[in-house]
């Protein structure tokens, strides 16, 4: 193949993705300018749909932000009623029920 042949082909060939990109373009901004259907701001849960398991890094931040807030002594006080001298002692099935307590303090 010829030098001219072959840079002819070139330029078929970008002329071709030229056209493509052109027509993706156009594509997106049609996109862009139909108005979507707003959707709600949180799906609902499907039935058995399982919640995200609660870890000691999630309940220590909380207890830590209460702490922090001045409720250091009722953060203290919910650890020994789930009976533990310290967050870590706590059995992980029960972080949903101590995160629930801990969120009310400082509410009332």
């Amino acid at each position: 193949m010829s030098k001219m042949n072959q840079l002819s082909a070139e330029l078929d060939e970008l002329k071709k993705c030229g056209e493509i990109l052109i027509k993706v373009s156009d594509t997106l901004s049609e996109l862009l300018s139909t108005p979507t259907e707003e959707k709600p701001a949180k799906e609902p849960k499907k039935k058995g749909e399982t919640k995200k398991a609660l870890t000691l890094t999630d309940v220590r931040a909380v207890l830590a932000e209460k702490s922090r807030n001045g409720y250091t002594a009722d953060v203290k006080a919910l650890l020994l009623k789930y009976g533990a001298d310290k967050l870590s002692d706590i059995n992980p099935t029960e972080y949903e029920a101590l995160l629930a307590e801990a969120e009310v303090l400082g509410n009332a």
